[in-house]
């Protein structure tokens, strides 16, 4: 069937999107540290908030429908050796190497800290810390992410491969749109499961395995393009709501609203994407294939570049640009030159 372009380019606009999400919660109102924290803004935390019930559960989503088209050409062996190879190694090297820059500018920013960034090195591995890093101390940072589709690759896979075997299949032929969005329920019944400092195993393990057994099905495209725009509207009410008055609402209608809000934004936007996103040129295929280092790298300058910006930079819009600018240039220059070095790919988990 080829290869299914828009799930490359919808990966890599969730990654160039974090360059802002990121920034923006360098000046969130609703009162996170971060690893720096200047002027709290109102109209940028709504972006944040817009965002958040949605962007990491459709990358998950992306890796659930990637891996049902992996299965089909890979053994499992080999689809565990691919998971080692392109996860596991640049999780490691990546908190070795990467992590400890931004809980160092961490320490400066927020504890005052005087000491070398060696000193800080081992104080990384040795403080007491509540794993988000904004208080200094050991934190994957965002390498959470690589983290948990690691461990979620590996107990889906038993999972995956039984059902590509069974001679029973779901079959979507005669289901409409619309009896697809109270699957939102999963993911939300899940998200008890092995939640750590907010982020769900069991959620995130939901949102993989519905992009594998019912979004990565052919049919399943071709309704979700075809309902594409009534599912834009959807998406349009249910963040106004979730935006106005989200903040009254008691905890499980709000809990509800934002599962469901993740769920329909996924379904719109595989839906848009199937239709408009579903091509491959030379900034495209770039970018595909940089995605996943992009992801990797793009923080710790974000956290650098918003570091110094607040101390520069005399404005607060400026400082967004300057932040965005600068950690996206240098997130490039990181990845042009470690793709150049061939030690650097294997431990970043580049494709050759």
């Amino acid at each position: 069937m080829g290869r299914k372009h828009y799930i490359d380019n919808l990966r890599w606009l969730c990654v160039l999107a974090l360059f802002p999400y990121h920034t923006f919660m360098v000046f969130n109102s609703f009162g996170e540290s971060f690893y720096v924290h200047g002027a709290s803004v109102t109209s940028t935390t709504w972006i944040i908030q817009a965002m958040w019930p949605w962007l990491m559960p459709l990358m998950f989503v992306l890796a659930g429908i990637s891996s049902a088209y992996a299965l089909n050409k890979r053994s499992c062996a080999e689809y565990v050796k691919e998971r080692v190879l392109r996860l596991l190694v640049p999780l490691i090297f990546g908190i070795l190497l990467l992590v400890p820059l931004q809980t160092y500018i961490e320490e400066r920013f927020h504890n005052g800290y005087t000491g070398g960034y060696l000193a800080q090195y081992i104080l990384f591995f040795t403080k007491p810390t509540d794993l988000s890093g904004y208080n200094g101390g050991f934190t994957p940072a965002h390498l959470w992410f690589i983290l948990y589709l690691f461990v979620i690759s590996l107990i889906g896979l038993p999972l995956m491969r039984l059902y590509q075997k069974s001679q029973k299949k779901l079959n979507f032929a005669r289901v409409p749109t619309f009896a697809l969005l109270p699957l939102f329920l999963i993911p939300c019944l899940m998200q008890m499961i092995l939640d750590i400092s907010g982020k769900s195993v069991g959620e995130y393990f939901a949102f993989f395995m519905l992009g594998y057994l019912v979004l990565s099905d052919e049919i399943v495209l071709q309704k979700l393009i075809k309902s594409r725009w009534w599912l834009t509207a959807l998406v349009a009410a249910c963040l106004a709501v979730y935006l106005v008055v989200g903040g009254a609402l008691p905890i499980l209608p709000l809990e509800l609203l934002y599962s469901f809000i993740a769920w329909a934004v996924i379904l719109a936007l595989l839906g848009l994407a199937g239709q408009y996103l579903n091509f491959e040129n030379s900034t495209t295929a770039y970018l595909s294939k940089a995605s996943f280092s992009l992801y990797l790298f793009h923080q710790q300058w974000v956290v650098v570049a918003a570091y110094f910006a607040l101390a520069i930079v005399p404005s607060v819009p400026l400082q967004m640009i300057a932040i965005i600018a600068v950690s996206f240039a240098l997130t490039l220059l990181t990845y042009e030159i470690a793709r150049r070095v061939g030690f650097f790919r294997v431990i970043f988990g580049m494709k050759q």
